[in-house]
């Protein structure tokens, strides 16, 4: 798998404000969805993840840049990186790209939490997973 993941997402009327735009909270959601089709890729069932091992991620930060907008019934591609893979946490740099206009930057940290949404270790087979997945990320 290269090391940065690809998703494209097609933009909606549901997800403009009132003059066709890309209504800024939506790239949040875009992402989420990119991050969530990441761990798919690499072998990780989010559900399996909390039943098996206890555990689950949560957003703990997000950083955007807002460089243009989006539009209604553009299909935009959407780029993930992981920038820090930590013991329990991670950084990805995610961006949304309308062909090869940047429309958006942001760096998210996510960490991985228990049901008692109490911090604990990325479960082994998943960080085996998540280093498989990028060339060379930064480790703790």
């Amino acid at each position: 798998m290269p090391s940065e993941f690809t998703w494209n997402v097609r933009v909606y009327y549901e997800d403009t404000d009132a003059g066709g735009i890309v209504y800024y909270a939506n790239y949040l959601k875009f992402f989420e969805r990119a991050r969530t089709e990441w761990l798919r890729a690499i072998g990780v069932d989010q559900h399996a993840l909390l039943q098996q091992h206890d555990a689950m991620f949560v957003v703990k930060s997000v950083a955007a840049e807002y460089h243009a907008p989006a539009k209604l019934d553009d299909v935009l591609k959407l780029t993930l990186s992981i920038e820090k893979l930590g013991r329990a946490s991670l950084q990805f740099v995610q961006q949304a790209w309308n062909g090869d206009q940047l429309l958006n930057t942001a760096r998210v940290k996510v960490g991985c939490v228990d049901s008692a949404l109490r911090p604990r270790a990325v479960p082994d087979v998943v960080a085996a997973r998540m280093r498989g997945a990028v060339s060379s990320p930064n480790s703790d």
